[in-house]
This record gives C-alpha cells, structure tokens and sequence, in this order.
C-alpha cells in the first residue's frame, strides 16, 4: 500500500499551469509545500500529523517523485528540474518566484471552500519562503516558514533576501502590522537559511516568531524532524485558525448586508 493511497488526488489549475494535489482530513484548510526532492514518505508524515490534528490538508506536487525517498540522488533530479522551471527563482534577489501566484490560486480556492478566518501555508527549505510570498496575495492567517533556503544562499545579499517582490515585501509588512503572525523554525547553524531569519526579525517586528534549534541540521519537520518544531506548529495552526473560527459569528447571527 502507497503513502498516499489514503489521500484523496486531485488537481489544480492557475494562469494554464496544472499541479498535481492530494487532499486529506476535515477542518480549516493548510497547504503543506514539500521540500526538495519532493513529497517524501517523511514529508507525508508530518502532513498526516496536521490532518489528524483536525485540518483539511493538501499537499501540492510541485517537482519530484511522489513518495521517493529522500536520497542524494532524487534530490540531484528535483534540483535539476526546478533549475530549467520558469516557476521558480533560486538566484534571483528581490523578486517572488511565479509558483507563488498558483500557490495563492490554491489558497484562495481552499478557502473558498472551507470559509473561515483563512487557510494555514507551511513551507519548507526552497518553498519555506513561499508560505510568506502566499501571505501577500492570498487569504493566508497561519504561514510557518521552515527553514526558509530559497533564494540560494550564495553571497550576503542572497542570504539576507526573503525572496519576496518590494510590492508583496510591503504586502506582508502591512499584513504582519495588523496583526497577522508569521512562525519559523531552523537549526540556528544551518547555511542553507542564511541571514533571513534577521532580514525577518528586521522586517516584521514582533509578530515573527522564531523557533531555532541547535546544530547544523537542516529539516526541522522532516528528515531531522525536531518534535517541538512540529508541536509548535500544530498549536499555531490551532490558535489561528481554530481558535480564530471559534470567535467568528456564525452565518445566522451576521448582520444582513
């Protein structure tokens, strides 16, 4: 039997691009963005975690092999594929890459469906920023970043930048300002995250929440799963989306328009 053999496939279709996604649970919605090489057995079992929490989750199929390991060798492969992709931007400074626009798609379609205060958006390692880049066109009240990598951390520019636009980065800023937190997790000597973390703290303020473990390891919900990191996660996704929906009026007692 296949990882995902209990999840629900479907798909998902923006600006004429199609992606493949597997659905499961019931509750407010999260977007769980795999990692490189892709939607590996322990990327699945994190969001098996989320849906048993009490979510809706999809997984989205961005690049990789589904259910393939985490080797050296599929992540060559991922690598190699997102490198020729128009959707995405590994070395680019301050520009979103264009995979945000379908994952904002997503996001809006999700919560569309499910209502409520927003949907949840975790990502991770090259799709940790995209979590925030969602935050900036999209219904999103729950974005954890998990080890943002993305722009490449090559030079001190590229390791500072958050992979965001000016025009989402203000986005964001205003979003953050009114109220909106943003969670991150890392191991606190790992290169791939670079500076981003002070870029952050810099650009958000107190509402950025940063949960670092020690070490040079670098999958804080996976492959080097740190359980704190994922209790930390579950009881923000809880309180921002739970909890928000608790205190939303119910459809028989708002005011008529």
């Amino acid at each position: 039997m296949g990882l995902l053999d209990s999840w629900t496939p479907g798909s998902h279709t923006a600006d004429g691009i199609t992606h493949p996604t597997y659905r499961k649970g019931s509750g407010p919605g999260v977007v769980v963005i795999h990692e490189i090489p892709g939607i590996t057995p322990a990327v699945i079992a994190f969001a098996e975690q989320v849906a048993t929490r009490g979510f809706t989750v999809v997984l989205p199929s961005l690049f990789g092999r589904e259910e393939a390991p985490a080797t050296v060798r599929e992540s060559l492969r991922s690598i190699a594929r997102v490198c020729v992709s128009r959707e995405f931007s590994l070395f680019a400074l301050g520009r979103t890459s264009p995979v945000a626009t379908w994952l904002r798609s997503l996001a809006r379609e999700l919560h569309a469906e499910l209502d409520g205060p927003g949907v949840g958006a975790v990502g991770m390692c090259l799709t940790g920023g995209f979590a925030l880049a969602m935050l900036a066109g999209a219904p999103v009240a729950a974005p954890v970043l998990a080890q943002p990598a993305s722009p490449t951390p090559v030079g001190k520019a590229r390791k500072a930048d958050l992979g965001l636009s000016p025009g989402d980065l203000k986005s964001v800023k205003a979003k953050v300002a009114a109220g909106c937190q943003v969670l991150g997790l890392r191991y606190e000597r790992d290169p791939a995250v670079g500076t981003r973390f002070d870029t952050l703290r810099r650009e958000l303020g107190g509402n950025f929440i940063a949960v670092e473990f020690p070490g040079r390891k670098h999958a804080t919900l996976t492959e080097h799963r740190q359980q704190e990191g994922i209790d930390r996660v579950l009881t923000f996704l809880d309180d921002k989306l739970k909890a928000a929906s608790d205190h939303q009026p119910d459809q028989a007692s708002r005011p008529s328009p």
